[in-house]
């Protein structure tokens, strides 16, 4: 059982940044694809970064040049780095371990982060 706590999260001015963090604890950690989702108001929650246990990262078109993914094994750690944020942006950010395209943990209660204009 994979348990997930966000963080980072805030009110940012359109062209800010901010680093969300994603505390994982559970078994095979190490060797998890993990993911960072998104959901804003009235809209479906969308898959935005996965980060595998060895190879590249993916990112979906909106973010691509705006966002890392990276990670930290030692410390069960998952990250998203976010830059020249937009207020397209807003939304509850989530983490999740992925298997395929599919999330298998259990969410946890996001991080808010919200863009102003």
């Amino acid at each position: 059982q994979l348990h997930l706590v966000e963080s980072g999260g805030g009110l940012v001015q359109a062209g800010g940044s901010l680093r969300l963090s994603c505390a994982a604890s559970g078994s095979f950690f190490s060797l998890r694809t993990m993911g960072w989702y998104r959901q804003a108001p009235g809209k479906q929650r969308e898959l935005v970064a996965t980060i595998p246990s060895s190879g590249s990262t993916n990112y979906t078109d909106s973010v691509k040049g705006r966002f890392t993914i990276s990670r930290d094994n030692a410390k069960n750690m998952v990250y998203l780095q976010m830059n020249s944020l937009k207020p397209e942006d807003t939304a509850v950010y989530y983490c999740n371990a992925l298997v395929g395209h599919s999330p298998i943990g259990s969410w946890g209660q996001g991080t808010q982060v919200t863009v102003s204009s």
